[in-house]
């Protein structure tokens, strides 16, 4: 084992030199690799950092999903005078305490960050954290700020994505703030401009407005999730409209620090026919996408091949593509190389990569049909598998069918007084095998999870609806109905 310095805070900015048997860069699902099969070995691991507070741990929980999530629920509570209204009972939303929420909320994420950088750094001796940023020097080396050089026998590239800011004047002011920064704020903002129309846009729209800030959100385009199925998005598009001022077919083009004021600015705003807003906020968050950090490690210099979008490429097996050609004992996962910003598929592909770093004749292949995902916003959306136009491309509009169930047909759609949800399921007509589900509503990333299981375990449309029973009269059986209105082969389920 080399004898380096514990950790960076220690490493002088000389040519020291590393040569673990495993070298990381990322600590979010790459933190995983580290198992027991590593205990005699020399493992350095580093991570540059993701913002304030947050060192350790990855997107997902320091400025992602766990954090995101944690305020979706209370932001949704207070949106119950809403529901309560169409069943006859009076409710009301008295205040909400933005900074108990926040601290509440980082107190549980920044301990678990700090638990695990400790447990890395102090705790383990045969691993050696850097705590800095660093590029990569070829496919098994790096170099950080320090001037510390690692060479390690294998390496896995798990450095993760970052928010895109776009090229408008204004991007680097105290008011301007992504996804990474903005739920850190100090006081609760009353007036939010949210630029962009994806999922992270649509989430903290929700979250804003259902807290009770005035939220306008700005779309380039004509609908908000464009990425979703068709009747989706504009069934979205129409229900968002409802809950805060939506701008669509508009673009920012600058934001200015309000005179005197150092909370506040003034955004500008076009629209596709020229005309020009001056909108006054306390916020503007930008949520226009997000870039693989690709750049930041130096991928390209170092002679790795990337996507046009700079994701790294990876094989089936998570090897690191060079040249064309897979670089052995080099692999890559998370958002760095997939097309899937999701934290179970960066966990599935971190047990890939750990096991074939382990036993490297025996390679495993990553999993990629039937990925799932969800968008926390109000009202739920979640989807799997293929559009309506994707399945029509793959396979034709002849063997096409799809279903589209409205909660509200439903017994306990009734008992919501629900008039918005949707559960749209496409399957091959042929055979009944499953194409896609596509769902907006009341728990929308719950209720999709019987298509999910049925499209990872091959089981058919008529199958999936009549192979099992289902609870009466619980929400689920908005599903059972969508799958019994397509036009598949009956099986002998009855």
């Amino acid at each position: 084992m080399s004898t380096a310095p514990r950790s960076s805070e220690e490493t002088p900015a000389t040519s020291t030199t590393l040569t673990p048997e495993l070298a990381i860069i990322g600590s979010g699902s790459g933190n995983s690799l580290i198992t027991p099969f590593w205990d005699d070995k020399h493992v350095v691991l580093a991570e540059k950092g993701l913002g304030p507070g947050a060192v350790f741990g990855g997107t997902c929980l320091n400025v992602g999903c766990i954090p995101t999530k944690m305020f979706v629920r209370p932001a949704e509570i207070a949106r119950g005078p809403e529901e309560a209204a169409r069943l006859d009972v009076v409710q009301h939303t008295e205040s909400v305490d933005w900074p108990a929420m926040r601290d509440r909320i980082f107190s549980r994420v920044d301990a678990i960050s700090a638990g695990g950088r400790r447990y890395r750094d102090e705790e383990l001796e045969h691993v050696d954290l850097l705590s800095e940023q660093v590029r990569l020097t070829g496919p098994r080396s790096f170099v950080g700020e320090t001037g510390a050089q690692v060479e390690a026998e294998r390496m896995v590239i798990a450095a993760g994505s970052r928010p895109v800011l776009p090229e408008v004047p204004g991007m680097d002011l105290p008011q301007v703030h992504t996804s990474d920064t903005v739920m850190r704020l100090d006081e609760h903002p009353r007036r939010v401009l949210i630029v962009g129309s994806g999922f992270v846009a649509c989430e903290f729209a929700a979250i804003f407005s259902g807290l009770g800030s005035e939220v306008v959100q700005l779309a380039r385009t004509e609908r908000l999730m464009r990425t979703a199925d068709d009747e989706i998005s504009v069934a979205y598009t129409a229900e968002a409209a409802r809950h805060w001022r939506l701008r669509t077919s508009t673009a920012l083009e600058s934001v200015v620090a309000a005179d005197g004021d150092d909370s506040a600015a003034t955004a500008r705003l076009r629209d596709a026919d020229g005309a020009v807003e001056e909108l006054d906020v306390d916020v503007v968050l930008v949520a226009v996408g997000r870039r693989p950090n690709t750049d930041l490690i130096g991928a390209a210099e170092a002679g790795l091949d990337l996507h046009d979008d700079g994701r790294l490429v990876v094989d089936a097996h998570q090897r690191v593509v060079a040249g064309g050609e897979p670089v052995e004992g080099v692999y890559a996962l998370g958002d760095i190389s997939s097309d899937h910003q999701l934290k179970h598929v960066a966990n599935h592909q971190a047990r890939v990569v750990a096991h074939n770093l382990e036993h490297p004749g025996d390679l495993r292949r990553s999993r990629t049909e039937a990925i799932p995902s969800a968008v926390f916003t109000h009202p739920e959306l979640a989807q799997v598998g293929l559009t309506e136009p994707e399945a029509v491309a793959a396979i034709g509009s002849e063997h096409i069918t799809t279903k589209v169930q409205d909660y509200g047909d439903t017994a306990y759609g009734w008992a919501m007084e629900d008039q918005v949800g949707l559960y749209k399921v496409i399957a091959d007509r042929r055979d009944g095998r499953l194409l896609g589900a596509h769902v907006m509503g009341h728990q929308a990333s719950l209720l999709i999870q019987p298509v999910v299981q049925a499209m990872s375990g091959g089981q058919d449309a008529h199958t999936a609806a009549r192979g099992q029973y289902w609870i009466h009269p619980a929400l689920m059986e908005v599903a059972e109905n969508a799958l019994l209105g397509l036009d598949v082969p009956v099986g002998d389920e009855l």
